[in-house]
């Protein structure tokens, strides 16, 4: 990292990112502390607009058409600590501290199936998912 540009800012996000073609963008979710993935999502640019203005991770969900504010149900907030792009500004990563289980099957991550050298899936997380 070059020291004088540390903090320098060069635009507004929403000028920033690049959406695709249904105005959406990837959201990797990761926990602020440890770096483990939690979960993928999309959003929109209204959905990161509450995301930044909340501090609460908002997606936009693709299969309901709606926005959808991670937790309003569960009560399983994420609580957005920080916020980046990749290089091509086409996909972010929320960088988050969770209230709870991140996925809906109650385990900490979405990512609790883990995939062996052969090809062999195998559960590999808080032990609550159903296979």
């Amino acid at each position: 990292m070059n020291p004088s540009n540390s903090g320098k800012s060069i635009g507004n996000l929403s000028d920033f990112i690049k959406l695709d073609d249904k105005g959406l963008i990837v959201a990797v979710i990761q926990h602020v502390d440890t770096g483990q993935v939690l979960m993928v999502g999309y959003m929109n640019p209204e959905s990161l607009e509450v995301t930044l203005r909340e501090k609460k991770a908002c997606f936009w969900s693709r299969s309901r058409k709606t926005l959808w504010l991670k937790g309003e149900t569960s009560g399983n907030v994420l609580h957005v600590e920080e916020i980046r792009t990749d290089c091509d500004a086409d996909a972010l990563v929320l960088k988050c501290r969770p209230a709870g289980p991140t996925c809906h099957t109650n385990e900490t991550s979405c990512f609790y199936r883990r995939v062996e050298s052969d090809g062999t899936v195998v559960l590999d997380g808080d032990g609550v998912a159903p296979q």
